[in-house]
């Protein structure tokens, strides 16, 4: 049997198979089926999700698949950049020392904060609290953890839900399927006070499996006040019945208090990036996700897989009030001797969520196609209280005198029902129709106190159906053709309709936003040297929620959070990899490989006021370039990161008193990771921003800020890790 250049990875269709067995003078012949198997194709790690897998269809999707262990990388801090930093176009707000941890992405011009474009999901099913309500990430489990990421561009709308931004989804390692006990151990340290400690358990007894970790890690931060201590765990335990039935049972947990050093304006930035004006900013988000799945083969062309997920989790803070932004000093008032009181807001989050997904494999005449649906129900109830005063004092501490300025009580009801087929005519060809069904109910209860206190008790339901369409033509055994089509749309969430203080305003008549991704693309490999994908993109976004700068009767700047205009984002998005080594000599055990991911990204408002504007956030440019060295102990890679500029509004103020209204400038920003390999051990090191560059890649008008958020400059990084 032929094996993927990824150790356990098998790729190619097993050919026909004939087996003699000679007795005496006779032989008899035995002639057994065609084998298919389905895996994952890569070069260095990066690849092509196959026309199914998992009982998803990704024929005609635009999809990356990364696998993770195969990098060298700072994975002790979940560096995006070098994890994901091959998805071509991916925008990401570097807010590592911050005060959040968890890096949000995007791509084609969207909104990366906290990843709220994207779906994002571990093992299948959703980690954040309500993909529709509050889609913000703040979980993410720890890379050393996460055996592959997968990626599907905005065609995930109909498999997974609506999102403009589609699928990002972290697959956790597994069982050993030869060991009754598996002991690995990787203890890192670095600049800033970095400290993490990662450590998994994980066997096989008889029918049952089970993979466990516990990470910790502590960090003082590129900035004053910046200290971070996390606790990750995860469990899992599964069944195998027989070998068409399997269970499992898992446990996903978070633990964190981060100090946030709050944001600067552009006169703090450029007198000096590091500075901290804010010692009294704490955050946590103690996160808890329990998920149950049921896989069970039911004939040799129909599988079942049910995931049933139950979320329970919250977040608080207590911070100086941002009253004045970011340039009104935290000091001590002379007159009462104390510090200004601070803000507490607190939030908890309940989501129960099932979805059930059935494949089937059938044959029209001679072809044969495939047919994937499902049902997914999800309940999400969410409290938010936020603008309670706050103690004077410094610590975590959130105890309040008097009621919060708004409590909300929202639900999201959500049934959607989906089915997608491939339609193979001839063996080159395949079409694939599909269409969502979502059903939405939310409801709304509380009170928001602007000059008088407001009582709402509202309830909104809508029925919308998302329609698709992909198309694949297999121009060789690893290369093909791709193109798509999906509709997308996000409601307005909860955060959009709170005020976060006073530096924003909320326009409470917000409409839903609606639209469609388009791909177009050239992708596959060449033997073992060449991964490549080439490809356009065209996204409608309509009533796009973002944010415009205004002036109030007193001549203050501030930003309005509200249906902005249409817009329309287009571009190309291109990888391409070549390992040098392995084209010119293809048994060679070393390998020299140069990678580069681009994206251009024209994205701009299409009609309204500022009609031909750039949309916010949305970076024209993102190129990364990396070379690799690796052979079968030492590996080594260079990554060149060059990201374009943006602005912070939609009116492209360049310069602004107002928190976010701005522009945030192009920088560029050198990586270089290496990892030793020796018997069970494995030492890793690296540079992060190799050049110091001082550089921000967001504004906000909240937390953690408000103000520009520096990212972090040069640090290193050095660990040792083991398998017993």
């Amino acid at each position: 049997m032929r094996k993927s250049l990824l150790s356990g990875l098998p790729f190619v269709l097993l050919p026909f198979i004939a087996a003699a067995q000679r007795t005496g003078d006779s032989t008899r012949i035995h002639y057994l089926k065609d084998v298919r198997v389905r895996g994952i194709r890569s070069v260095r790690g990066t690849g092509h999700l196959p026309e199914e897998h998992d009982g998803i269809i990704y024929a005609g999707k635009k999809n990356e698949v990364i696998i993770v262990d195969s990098l060298d990388a700072n994975k002790a801090i979940n560096n995006t950049r070098q994890i994901l930093g091959r998805i071509p176009g991916l925008n990401i707000t570097e807010t590592e020392t911050g005060g959040f941890t968890a890096n949000g992405i995007a791509t084609r011009g969207l909104n990366p904060t906290q990843s709220i474009e994207m779906n994002t999901r571990q093992n299948g099913y959703n980690i954040s609290a309500d993909i529709y309500g509050y889609n913000e990430a703040y979980y993410l489990p720890p890379m050393e953890a996460v055996s592959r990421i997968e990626m599907v561009r905005g065609a995930a709308s109909l498999q997974f839900g609506s999102q403009f931004g589609g699928l990002v989804n972290y697959v956790l390692n597994t069982a050993p399927k030869d060991k009754p006990f598996e002991f690995y151990t990787s203890q890192t340290g670095g600049s800033f006070g970095l400290f993490n400690s990662f450590n998994s358990f994980a066997g096989t007894l008889k029918k049952w499996s089970y993979y466990s970790f516990i990470q910790y890690r502590t960090l003082q931060g590129y900035r004053p006040n910046s200290q971070q201590q996390q606790a990750t765990a995860f469990a899992r335990v599964q069944y195998n019945a027989s070998d068409k039935l399997s269970v499992g049972l898992e446990y996903s947990l978070l633990r964190n208090r981060i100090k946030m050093p709050g944001g600067l304006n552009d006169s703090m930035f450029q007198a000096d990036p590091k500075s901290s004006f804010r010692a009294r900013n704490w955050l946590k988000s103690p996160w808890n996700v329990v998920t149950a799945d049921l896989n069970y083969t039911i004939s040799p062309a129909t599988t079942l897989n049910v995931k049933s997920t139950y979320l329970f989790s919250s977040r608080a803070l207590v911070w100086r009030n941002e009253e004045g932004g970011p340039g009104e000093l935290d000091t001590i008032d002379p007159a009462t001797g104390q510090y200004v009181p601070r803000e507490v807001q607190d939030e908890v989050m309940h989501n129960t969520t099932t979805e059930v997904r059935l494949m089937h494999q059938y044959k029209l005449g001679k072809t044969s196609n495939t047919l994937a649906g499902g049902l997914r129900y999800s309940y999400a109830w969410f409290k938010r209280q936020g603008g309670g005063p706050g103690t004077t004092g410094s610590d975590f501490d959130l105890s309040i005198s008097g009621p919060y300025e708004y409590a909300l009580d929202f639900t999201t009801t959500n049934i959607a029902p989906f089915v997608e087929n491939i339609f193979r005519l001839g063996k080159r060809f395949s079409i694939t129709p599909g269409i969502r069904l979502e059903y939405l109910y939310n409801t709304a209860k509380g009170y928001i106190t602007d000059s008088v206190k407001v009582f709402t008790d509202d309830n909104k339901s809508r029925v919308f159906p998302l329609l698709g369409i992909g198309a694949e033509y297999k121009t060789g055994q690893y290369t093909n053709v791709y193109a798509n089509f999906s509709q997308a749309y996000r409601p307005v969430d909860y955060a959009q309709l709170t005020p976060i203080g006073i530096t924003s305003k909320i326009d409470p008549h917000m409409k839903d936003a609606s639209g469609f991704n388009a791909d177009l693309g050239y992708r596959g490999t060449v033997k073992n040297f060449l991964n490549f994908d080439l490809g356009v993109f065209y996204l409608a976004y309509n009533n796009r929620i973002g944010t415009i700068l205004q002036t109030n009767a007193q001549g203050e700047p501030y930003t309005l959070r509200t249906n902005v205009a249409n817009s329309v984002h287009k571009g190309v998005e291109s990888y391409v990899e070549l390992n040098i080594l392995k084209w010119l000599y293809p048994l060679s055990k070393r390998g020299i490989s140069i990678f580069d991911a681009f994206g251009y990204t024209d994205a701009r408002y299409t009609s309204g006021e500022f009609k031909n504007n750039r949309v916010e956030a949305a970076v024209k440019y993102i190129n990364r370039v990396g070379l690799s060295y690796m052979d079968p102990h030492f590996s080594v890679t260079f990554q060149l990161n060059h990201v374009g500029d943006a602005y912070g509004d939609a009116t492209n103020a360049k310069f602004s008193e107002d928190p976010v209204a701005g522009y945030i400038p192009a920088y560029t920003v050198m990586d270089v990771s290496a990892t030793y390999r020796w018997n069970r051990f494995v030492l890793k090191g690296g540079i992060n921003n190799l050049g110091n560059k001082a550089y921000f890649t967001r504004r906000t008008d909240e937390y953690p800020g408000p103000g520009i958020i520096p990212s972090d400059g040069r640090s290193f990084y050095a660990g040792i890790a083991a398998k017993f």
